[in-house]
């Protein structure tokens, strides 16, 4: 049912942003720091569901010759960290800690890795000369967590061009009422919120030559 409320009456979420022809999937820290329960961000089940949707549209992915970027967020030390009010990233994600290293669900070799040290995968990274270089229209975003990393992400996708593209179930969150509350959010301005189905389906009907 059509929701009624102020933003759909002010003409939010009107339009779909649709596909693009070479699409590229951007995966935002799912590394072990929020995905392993070792760690005290990483016991999230939420969290945890996501990584394996998102397995299954990487392998996908790969299968059909998608580019795939993955990050990690950490620091040389704190004084190379932004003002977090997060306890837990003080602890554990310091370059070459455990909690840096990619699940290793997700891990792959011939993947695209960047660290970054903020919020977006954008900011501060080469991720922008990678889908130059793969001349990518089309960014299906994943990753946790969804109020956090996942929505800077998808703010500075659509900020630099791309279309966006995000499947629900590839995104988790500590709180899944701030997953939703973020999702509906950004997809009422920026992004096309949809199925994991959806998107696979559309991976596997395109074209081979917009997949490399």
């Amino acid at each position: 049912m059509a929701q009624d409320d102020g933003f759909t009456r002010a003409g939010y979420g009107e339009r779909r942003v649709g596909y693009g022809v070479r699409p590229a999937v951007l995966v935002v820290d799912f590394q072990r720091a929020f995905t392993d329960p070792a760690f005290p961000m990483g016991r999230s089940p939420h969290v945890d569901r996501a990584v394996e949707s998102t397995a299954r549209l990487l392998h996908l992915a790969r299968a059909h010759q998608v580019p795939v970027a993955v990050c990690n967020v950490g620091w040389s030390n704190e004084r190379d960290m932004p003002y977090w009010k997060v306890g837990s990233v003080y602890h554990d994600m310091y370059l070459g800690q455990p909690g840096m290293e990619i699940d290793p669900r997700i891990a792959h070799p011939d993947d695209y890795l960047v660290t970054k040290v903020a919020p977006s995968i954008f900011f501060g990274t080469s991720i922008q000369t990678f889908l130059t270089r793969h001349r990518i229209d089309t960014t299906i975003i994943t990753g946790c967590t969804t109020s956090g990393c996942v929505r800077a992400s998808i703010n500075d996708a659509f900020s630099h061009g791309y279309r966006v593209i995000v499947p629900e179930p590839c995104c988790g969150d500590q709180e899944e009422a701030a997953h939703h509350a973020n999702l509906a959010d950004v997809g009422r301005r920026y992004a096309d919120v949809v199925t994991l189905d959806e998107v696979m389906d559309w991976i596997t009907q395109l074209p081979a030559e917009s997949a490399r």
